[in-house]
């Protein structure tokens, strides 16, 4: 075997290495998903004692008999699916293949969103981890304390809005199709389409929630009001018909964990 020959089969066995990781990170998240549907469904029901978030869903993976090992495969897992995302948004792609604006920005989000959910799991592996909300309340209030802070809220809630929107559109238009490079034969496949669709648009809406959230924070100068998802779900389930409208949000992110798994198998890398 030539040197030439052992260099490329070692990088793409640490390219493998890092591949298969990155699809552990999205067995996490759907794990994390499903948690936090599990928990709107019983807040909606009035027997929630988590916030139903990441912190939430993180807390429950902690009491569990292994869950620190649980944890720390979360921390690896998380990072390396965001360093792979910020390598898809930095890397140079084929002529042929094209690269646009619109998907580097998309893959950058979504690395600044898995190294944050990295350093939440860190933070409960070792023991520190803390409500979500109450972060979220904190770190706006600081912000607010800022030169034009008020008005970076309110950009931070329309911005997170415009998010939830995407979101949405992306599961009734069943764009989230287009990360896949197929799915299971038969009625598998149709059964993970319909999760995409659901947990999608569901979720969209519970972020477009979050954002509401804290514009109304910005225009009451109150950082209690931003309280992350959590809140969100909480402020749903204290409208009319409330429950029901929390539970299908419950199902929905259910949903999106169960087509997450999927990702793992199907998803584009």
């Amino acid at each position: 075997m030539t040197s030439g020959t052992a260099t490329s089969s070692a990088t793409g066995t640490a390219q493998h290495g890092w591949e298969l990781t990155a699809r552990v990170g999205y067995i996490v998240n759907a794990v994390l998903h499903v948690l936090i549907g599990v928990l709107a469904i019983r807040i909606a029901f009035g027997s929630g004692g988590k916030n139903a978030d990441q912190s939430g869903a993180l807390g429950t993976i902690a009491e569990t008999p292994f869950g620190g090992v649980v944890l720390w495969i979360s921390v690896v897992a998380f990072a390396a699916l965001g360093l792979w995302q910020l390598a898809v948004a930095f890397r140079k792609q084929p002529s042929s293949q094209g690269s646009s604006t619109g998907d580097r920005l998309t893959a950058g989000l979504r690395a600044v969103i898995y190294l944050f959910l990295a350093f939440t799991a860190f933070t409960f592996a070792t023991g520190g981890g803390k409500s979500s909300s109450k972060s979220t309340s904190d770190a706006t209030g600081k912000l607010m304390e800022q030169p034009f802070g008020r008005t970076l809220v309110g950009i931070v809630g329309v911005a997170v809005i415009i998010g939830g929107v995407v979101y949405a559109l992306k599961g009734l238009r069943k764009k989230f199709l287009e990360d896949l490079h197929g799915l299971p034969s038969g009625r598998a496949g149709t059964a993970v389409t319909w999760c995409g669709v659901i947990g999608y648009t569901l979720k969209g809406l519970a972020l477009a929630i979050v954002g509401v959230l804290f514009v109304v924070a910005a225009v009451k100068h109150d950082p209690d009001k931003a309280t992350g998802l959590d809140g969100a779900l909480h402020t749903l389930r204290d409208q009319p018909a409330g429950v029901w409208l929390l539970t299908s949000v419950g199902v929905g992110f259910i949903a999106y964990g169960v087509y997450s798994f999927v990702r793992s198998r199907y998803g584009k890398l």
